[in-house]
């Protein structure tokens, strides 16, 4: 179905670019993604720079092909499990703090959350030139992902959606 389609059929869509790996940035981002997408919206997320690290395996530790890009990816972890709070992470302490508020108060977790976002049809676009920059692959991702696009195939989606939200 195309976005012509989706908006003679009166579906609404959302668009998000997600360019933080913060772990502040990325819960809200997913959050809502999936609450969009359970509600009815058509929902892509466009993941680029750091945000890019979100779609990464959490089994994989480093990526890249030369010195820099490994570097890189050895300071700034990708995968869901590994985020950490953008502010207020105090050494690990308040990301563990907030991870456990969050587990009591029966929040879901951004790996659940990705899931959850996969299974309601969220449409997760890595950026390619972020995967070149960082020496990223396929492989280096979760499965499920929509093919890799540019800035410019991605703005074309958010000219066109309801809602455009850069988190």
């Amino acid at each position: 179905m195309t976005d012509t389609d989706k908006a003679q059929n009166g579906q609404k869509t959302m668009a998000v670019v997600c360019w933080s790996s913060d772990l502040d940035r990325v819960w809200p981002t997913l959050i809502l993604a999936t609450t969009a997408a359970a509600s009815g919206l058509d929902v892509s997320i466009f993941f680029t720079f750091w945000g890019l690290r979100v779609l990464q395996r959490n089994d994989k530790r480093v990526t890249g092909t030369n010195l820099m890009q490994k570097g890189e990816s050895w300071m700034d972890r990708g995968g869901t499990d590994h985020l950490k709070l953008g502010k207020l992470h105090l050494g690990g302490a308040g990301t563990r703090m907030i991870k456990t508020l969050a587990r009591d108060y029966k929040v879901a977790s951004p790996t659940e959350l990705l899931s959850m976002a996969q299974d309601l049809g969220v449409k997760l676009y890595p950026c390619q030139m972020t995967m070149e920059l960082y020496g990223l692959t396929k492989d280096d991702f979760i499965g499920g992902l929509e093919s890799p696009m540019g800035a410019a195939s991605f703005i074309d989606i958010a000219a066109d959606a309801d809602i455009t939200l850069f988190i």
